[in-house]
């Protein structure tokens, strides 16, 4: 375990304490893969408190921690999360930006990463998990992202496709194994997938899976760092070769 690991799982555990014996709600900013894992190693000695997961829908992959329920503390108390709606200011001039965009137009005005969770593009739209604090200040202060001048708001809602934005895919494997499943789904090399394990890049359920012969589960969400995500399906069925046809959905 390294030291920022020691740190950040010493950070966890007081903030688990001081929700517990002052009652009240305590949140996280928004956690990496590997800090929402090192969460997950210490689940079981944090049991005492009530945790909530969430990042502004049920699909975000950067999300918070809620240390505290209402049994707890007694009131209810939502997550501090707020989305922002990033749009070019002219439709027709704006430029087709991706998630790196984005984040690099963000980061240079010296907003730290925690405050910042999830980032989905529609169109030429982009939507921002954020936290409360953070909003106004991104609202007042992006307004050029590349090359294209952008206005920034509150979303009025949260559209559909921020939530759902899976392509369901339907492939053959030899086995429903972890590595089978990730080569398959990213057109890599059984070695090219198994190193991706070694390399601690691959998430399942939230949590570092080391494992690449382990079975998929339905309804796992796997997370794969620099290739994506997606959640198993299942095995549908089986060709006359003794080759398994499975599904996933895969987050566009």
């Amino acid at each position: 375990m390294d030291a920022d690991e020691t740190l950040f799982k010493k950070r966890l555990a007081e903030l688990a304490n001081k929700a517990y014996t002052d009652s009240r709600y305590l949140f996280t900013g928004f956690l990496s893969l590997a800090e929402l894992n090192c969460y997950y190693q210490m689940e079981r000695d944090l049991s005492y408190v009530p945790v909530t997961v969430f990042g502004g829908t049920a699909d975000c992959e950067r999300v918070m921690l809620r240390f505290g329920d209402k049994a707890l503390c007694g009131y209810e108390e939502p997550f501090p999360i707020a989305c922002v709606e990033i749009a070019p200011l002219v439709e027709k001039f704006g430029e087709e930006l991706n998630h790196r965009d984005y984040l690099g137009a963000l980061m240079n005005l010296g907003i730290e990463r925690a405050t910042l969770g999830d980032i989905v593009i529609v169109g030429k739209h982009a939507f921002l998990f954020c936290t409360e604090k953070m909003s106004s200040y991104i609202i007042e202060t992006l307004d050029k992202v590349r090359h294209t001048s952008v206005r920034c708001g509150i979303a009025e809602e949260v559209p559909e496709s921020t939530v759902t934005r899976l392509e369901r895919k339907t492939f053959q494997v030899n086995a429903a194994r972890a590595d089978s499943v990730i080569a398959k789904l990213y057109n890599l090399s059984r070695s090219e997938s198994v190193e991706l394990f070694r390399a601690k890049k691959v998430f399942v359920n939230g949590r570092l899976n080391e494992n690449n012969s382990g079975q998929l589960k339905p309804e796992d969400k796997v997370s794969v760092r620099g290739f994506g995500r997606f959640v198993f399906v299942g095995v549908s069925g089986e060709t006359r070769k003794g080759k398994l046809n499975v599904e996933a959905d895969v987050y566009c």
